[in-house]
């Protein structure tokens, strides 16, 4: 049995593969995974359908449910993984805000490796159109946030074995993956991460 990591969020913008490697994270410690879309009020939703990002009034309590379940399952023995693009610091300290050792994940890549793999799918919330939304929004990890980003340009596999390095130098605890977990079935091409398994990625 893997050790078990803290509660981990998968962020970055839309097409950067938050739902594909927070699952094959998910399951190589045996946790579970949540999208952060799941948990979007339909006044959301239909928002962003129509091609209009959310603004800070549509995210707060969404952020905060989002809060809410890392903190509960967390208290009833159970880290999960959670896919939020959670663009903003201020965002980002509300998610964090009630589970104070949650780790950040930021996927980062350039824009033309995200366009490339957003033209491969068609999103039911997040149109392609508000990418650049997305970029103009994105504010960088910062100093005092318990996080790290990690390179796109590299297969899902490695990618992986990224994210288990750097949890380990970063909470000073082994954390390794189940021999026995799944890795993404496109580790060989990982410019088809967000076309293995289908995403669901919000505008935060």
């Amino acid at each position: 049995m893997p050790t078990s990591p803290p509660p981990l969020i998968v962020m970055g913008v839309s097409g950067s593969g938050k739902s594909t490697i927070g699952i094959a994270l998910a399951r190589s410690f045996g946790i579970p995974f949540v999208d952060g879309d799941d948990l979007h009020p339909a006044h959301n939703r239909d928002k962003m359908a129509a091609g209009q990002p959310l603004n800070d009034e549509d995210r707060a309590p969404w952020l905060e449910i989002i809060a809410e379940r890392v903190r509960d399952d967390l208290a009833a023995g159970t880290p999960i993984v959670v896919a939020c693009s959670a663009l903003k610091r201020r965002y980002r300290d509300q998610l964090v805000r009630l589970t104070p050792s949650t780790v950040l994940i930021h996927l980062v890549g350039d824009r033309a490796l995200i366009a490339a793999r957003q033209a491969g799918r068609n999103h039911e919330y997040m149109p392609n159109s508000l990418l650049d939304s997305q970029f103009a929004a994105l504010e960088p990890l910062e100093e005092g946030e318990r996080a790290f980003e990690v390179s796109l340009d590299q297969t899902p596999e490695q990618i992986l074995a990224e994210i288990h390095a750097r949890l380990a130098a970063l909470t000073g605890e082994a954390v390794p993956a189940s021999e026995t977990a799944p890795t993404p079935a496109s580790a060989s091409a990982p410019a088809a991460v967000s076309e293995t398994v289908p995403e669901t990625e919000e505008s935060a």
